[in-house]
This record gives structure tokens, sequence and C-alpha cells, in this order.
């Protein structure tokens, strides 16, 4: 998967420069050099820590696969079909995922990196966590349980991955019926906004239909504000990583008790102050 990731990274760097570009024209730039660096290292770093941790997520789910999945049928997931249904059974699964990156605390430390710039284009798309690994393969499985082989399982991520680069702009508006069965750049810049209305909403990675089914969705009816509550006052790569690890070691300690050590990763109740 990192091998093709890098082989995107051209493409990747040409879409930048034609969204800034194109941005700067019409008035509505939205990149800020620091802003945007970090993004870029943060996605670097990301990169890096999952080549030193493939063992974890790729190991692990071929060991389950070849050791207790229901049915063996390679042929079946190779195919068109077999793809797509494979495609589907990701994105759900990704679905919570994401929904748990910002409902546990545990799981927002990892996942709040991607949301703590206060611009909204591509650059934030590759402005990944490097701690996600460690416990986002659990929600993936199911997968190996259905016998999906680890090949199928690697292409279909890479797949679900690379459709939500483009959905990181603010220059595309509204698409019509689109927007309703897909995630799109409106779905998704409610999800990146801290509006009260917007908050913990449109987890769905390729498919907004997720969220329509289990009563996360809704549309952009107002400008959203970008970032978290309290902000980020670093460009640190590794601070940012660490940042709310930090802020939950902090709530324990201040803890009176198990109950109240038990927060919640949201953004409206995860101990960010209002911006």
């Amino acid at each position: 998967m990192s091998e093709i990731v890098a082989y995107a990274i051209p493409i990747f760097t040409l879409l930048l420069c034609a969204e800034f570009a194109w941005g700067w024209h019409v008035r509505r730039n939205n990149y800020r050099l620091g802003d945007t660096l970090s993004s870029l290292s943060q996605g670097l770093l990301s990169q890096l820590v999952g080549l030193c941790t493939q063992f974890l997520t790729i190991g692990i789910y071929t060991l389950v696969q070849s050791r207790i999945a229901l049915v063996h049928a390679d042929a079946f997931w190779g195919s068109w079909a077999g793809i797509v249904l494979a495609t589907i059974a990701y994105d759900f699964l990704d679905y919570w995922l994401h929904r748990a990156g910002h409902r546990s605390a545990l799981f927002w430390a990892a996942h709040v990196v991607h949301h703590q710039s206060d611009r909204f284009n591509l650059s934030t798309a590759l402005r990944q966590p490097s701690t996600g690994v460690f416990l986002g393969w659990i929600f993936y499985l199911p997968m190996a349980v259905a016998g999906v082989p680890p090949v199928v399982f690697v292409g279909v991520g890479l797949i679900d991955l690379l459709y939500q680069f483009w959905i990181h702009t603010e220059l595309v508006g509204r698409l019509g019926w689109f927007d309703r069965v897909f995630a799109s750049p409106s779905n998704h810049r409610v999800h990146h906004g801290i509006n009260d209305r917007y908050l913990d909403r449109n987890y769905g990675g390729i498919l907004i239909l997720w969220d329509r089914l289990f009563g996360t969705f809704e549309p952009e009816v107002e400008t959203p504000v970008f970032g978290v509550r309290g902000g980020l006052a670093t460009f640190d790569p590794i601070g940012a990583n660490l940042s709310y690890y930090a802020t939950m070691a902090d709530l324990c300690r201040r803890a009176v008790d198990w109950r109240t050590s038990s927060g919640c990763g949201s953004r409206r109740r995860a101990g960010f102050r209002p911006t």
C-alpha cells in the first residue's frame, strides 16, 4: 500500500498546486504555508510509521484470515463482484472506526490529528495520524473472518483512502443527488466543522448512506468553521500527534473517580475549549 501511495504523490502534488492556483485566481485562497507544511509532514510521518507497523495491520489480518475464516473463496473475492462487495464492507467498517474516533477518548487521541488544521484543503487529506495504526486494525477483522484475502483487503483499503483525498476542498460546491449517496466535499466539510450542529457528523468515507442509516448525517446549511475547539499551538508533527494524549493524562490526573476519568472523545465533550 505504501508503494502505491508513493506513486500517487506526484498526482497529489499536482492537484494541490491546481487547487492553490484556482483558489488564488478566484480570490478564495485558503492555504497557509505553516499549516500546509505541518499537514504534509504529518502525512510523511504517518507513512513512515505505517512502513514499520505493517506486521500489525496486515500480519494479524493474514493470521486471522488463514486460521479463522469461515469460508475461503479467493476466486470470488478476486472478481469484480467480490471487489465491489469488499469495498462496501471496508467502507462500512471504516464508518464505525471513524465514529469511534470521535466518540472514544482513546481513539480520538489518534484521530484528532486529522482535524487540527483550521484550513480545509487537499493538504488536509494528507494530514494523517501516526498512532491510529495500533488499534484501528481491530475494526477490520470481520473481513478476515469472512475470508476476504489480504491482497483484496489491502486493495480496497487503498481505494477507500484514495477516494477521500478529493473530498477535502472548499472549491467544490453542492453536487445534488451525489451528496445524498456518497461522501462529497460538501458532506465532508460538515464533518470537519466545529459548528455546534456539525460536531460528530458525516463519518462516511465513500458512502454517506451509512450516516443516513445510523442517524449521523447533517447537510451543509451554514459555513463551517474548521479545526478543533481550543486550537493547536504548534506545527510540530510529533507534538500534534501527542497533544491529546497529554490532555487525556491531565484529565485522568484531575479525575475524582473512575467514572469521571472515562471521558468521551467527542469534540463537543473532550475537554477542548470553545473557540
